[in-house]
């Protein structure tokens, strides 16, 4: 532990890639702790029962923080370190979670839910950063997509903690959830001091020799002469030198060429993994569910927790097969297919559905169509089976500008998060059935995008990806052959860094 970390936890590329994701775990664990007390009369009378308006206000309050947080990162991460910063994100969680739990009016929870807010806006950040610079190319997606796993499991598990404690009678029936997640925050920011600091942060501070202990604990079993540590050690300093050519780090260097249209690509994909609708049906699948005309309080929790659970199964083959298939193909049929879901949600919203009133508010409700109700349900269910994660982002940009073009598109999910986030409540409310068909037709448009402009980039290291970049096909992007961009050891020792000899030529062709 001399080292600052353990090294035998660094030798293992699945536990050094996955336990950062609890990070991800927080922003889950948010999700369930308002959905899962909608309908909470406890929480509703503590809170002064607040309606449409305001409810949508209190959620929306989370991804608020999370905006700051997320722009936080261009300074913590760069500075502090990627290590550091999600360490002193499960702080600031704890400290959110400890004032929602103890709040006793909408003022202390929205102050508490922005607090916690900044806490996830630094890790969603912040992790897929970590990993893509820590984790071997082979597997980075799908370390990666763990991200959005440790989300789903997040969701799953708090969901299931606000079930159990709806049988408390009382403000307990809340209150305990908002304090029990604390619990893995903590977790995350112990944890992580026994975690090695990215080998690419410490090439671009001058830290080389600690990097290269790094990369020998990662990939070479502690042996730093090992071939395969010290050209992967070469590859990275060699590209560290040519991106500090490029100038200073600050936002200009976002709109130098070839940057620009990357961060473009990556804010998009944020902005369209918010349109999609996903989170809206997180965050709001009771009010769906009431709509399709689900009544009773038990019987709609648990068709919430069947959602859940299908979110945390569907996500494992995104996980196990997305180095495998490439990042493009799910990307297109995931929206395309949610977008055929929402569509067939609004159609029958539409036909079946008419004004109602449910606890005082106006709502577009199903009566009397069982077979109609079912079938709301099951798109539903489809819908949340079809999402894709967000693994692009944190791998298509040159490691100059990363932390801030990173925290930059982070940024534009959570400034779209808490616009629709508050937004939807209020929508449903007045143009009710309507609103499923605008978040299908923006799926429908980020296929359409996604198919044009995004290059593939499963299985290259961050270096590779420079080459795919370097290939234009702006708006031609299915023409960027797979192999583009993929290196042999001759073509890194043609770059003349290092003279290692070709024995093992093999075992480096495996990782590039």
């Amino acid at each position: 532990m001399g080292k600052g970390y353990n090294a035998a936890i660094a030798g293992n590329p699945y536990i050094v890639g996955s336990f950062a994701c609890i990070g991800g775990g927080l922003f889950g664990l948010d999700i369930s702790s308002m959905s899962g007390v909608l309908s909470n009369d406890a929480y509703k009378n503590t809170f002064g029962n607040p309606g449409s308006n305001a409810q949508g206000a209190i959620v929306a309050s989370m991804p608020a923080g999370s905006l700051v947080g997320a722009l936080a990162v261009t300074a913590l991460a760069d500075k502090l370190g990627r290590k550091r910063t999600i360490i002193l994100s499960g702080w600031i969680w704890v400290i959110g979670s400890i004032l929602q739990c103890a709040a006793v009016n909408r003022g202390m929870l929205v102050a508490g839910r922005v607090i916690s807010g900044i806490s996830v806006g630094l890790a969603s950040a912040t992790v897929p950063i970590y990993q893509s610079e820590i984790t071997p190319p082979a597997i980075r997606g799908r370390l990666v997509s763990m991200q959005q796993w440790s989300i789903t499991w997040g969701i799953l598990i708090q969901y299931f903690v606000e079930f159990g404690c709806s049988y408390i009678d009382g403000v307990a029936s809340f209150r305990i959830p908002w304090g029990l997640q604390m619990i893995p925050a903590i977790i995350l920011s112990l944890g992580m001091l026994l975690f090695p600091e990215s080998p690419r942060w410490l090439i671009d501070h001058n830290r080389n020799e600690e990097a290269l202990q790094i990369l020998a604990d990662l990939h070479g079993k502690g042996d730093k002469t090992n071939d395969l540590v010290q050209l992967e050690y070469a590859e990275i300093q060699q590209q560290v030198q040519f991106e500090r050519t490029e100038g200073a780090k600050s936002y200009l260097d976002l709109l130098k060429p070839g940057v620009f249209r990357r961060v473009g690509l990556g804010t998009s994909l944020q902005m369209w993994s918010q349109l999609s609708g996903m989170n809206i049906m997180m965050y709001y699948i009771i009010y769906v569910f009431q709509g399709a005309g689900l009544t009773g309080r038990r019987g709609n929790l648990i068709a919430d927790s069947v959602q859940y659970v299908l979110n945390v199964l569907l996500t494992i083959p995104a996980i196990i097969y997305i180095d495998r298939w490439g990042r493009r193909p799910m990307l297109v049929i995931g929206t395309l297919l949610m977008g055929f879901w929402l569509f067939l949600v609004g159609g029958l919203q539409g036909r079946f559905g008419h004004w109602d009133s449910i606890d005082n508010n106006p709502t577009w409700v199903i009566t009397g169509h069982d077979a109609a109700t079912k079938a709301i349900i099951v798109c539903s269910y489809l819908f949340v089976c079809s999402f894709v994660s967000w693994t692009y982002p944190a791998e298509i940009f040159p490691m100059r500008v990363r932390a801030k073009a990173v925290s930059v598109s982070t940024a534009t999910n959570w400034l779209f998060n808490f616009a629709l986030a508050w937004a939807v409540p209020p929508g449903l409310s007045t143009i009710a059935y309507k609103t499923y068909f605008i978040f299908g037709t923006f799926n429908f448009a980020a296929c359409i995008h996604i198919f044009f402009c995004f290059p593939e980039t499963a299985g290259r290291t961050l270096e590779e990806v420079e080459e795919i970049f370097a290939q234009g096909h702006i708006f031609t992007a299915w023409k960027v052959d797979r192999n583009v961009g993929k290196k042999t050891v001759h073509d890194v020792l043609k770059d003349g860094k290092i003279d290692t000899g070709s024995e093992h030529e093999e075992h480096y062709n495996e990782k590039a």
